[in-house]
């Protein structure tokens, strides 16, 4: 999909992920997460966000559009903060949706995904600073990195599932 013009209000997320090792993650039984609840919009390259603390119950809404571009470590995106009628109203959208777990460890976030991805783990993290990123060494329990196989984003697993290599 086309875009109808270069984002104008924008901020550049950078970002790295790789698949976890599942043998040698660190144990996340007791660590609290946040659940993420995702509604990617059909025809659209939008996405509407439920994200709840496990340990406060607290959610935070938003609406959320990444762009096209040519270096994926640096994503233009734009993101709106919804109030519940607001998340409400989009939520009546046709859309395909996956839900995820996520934990922090040593400065990383670990998605453990549900559902018809099940099984799917995936280590991230973002930094602001593009060569601290670039330089970056991924934690010992961090398989293939997947940063740049657009088969790994949320947008497409949604649609076509778990990569089979």
């Amino acid at each position: 999909m086309t875009e109808a013009r270069p984002p104008k209000y924008t901020l550049i997320e950078r970002e790295r992920r790789w698949l976890v090792d599942q043998n040698q993650r660190p144990d996340i039984g007791d660590l609290d997460y946040v659940l993420i609840e995702d509604r990617y919009i059909t025809g659209t390259r939008i996405r509407l966000r439920r994200m709840t603390d496990s340990k406060t119950g607290q959610s935070t809404l938003k609406l959320t559009k990444k762009y096209e571009c040519s270096d994926p470590l640096a994503r233009p995106i734009v993101t709106a903060y919804l109030t519940e009628q607001e998340f409400e109203v989009f939520a009546k959208l046709d859309a395909r949706s996956l839900a995820k777990k996520r934990y922090s460890i040593a400065g990383f976030s670990v998605d453990q995904f549900d559902g018809a991805l099940d099984g799917l783990e995936l280590v991230e993290i973002e930094r602001s600073d593009d060569q601290i990123l670039r330089d970056l060494h991924p934690p010992v329990w961090a398989a293939a990195e997947v940063s740049n196989d657009l088969r790994y984003q949320g947008g497409t697993l949604v649609i076509h599932g778990i990569p089979k290599d």
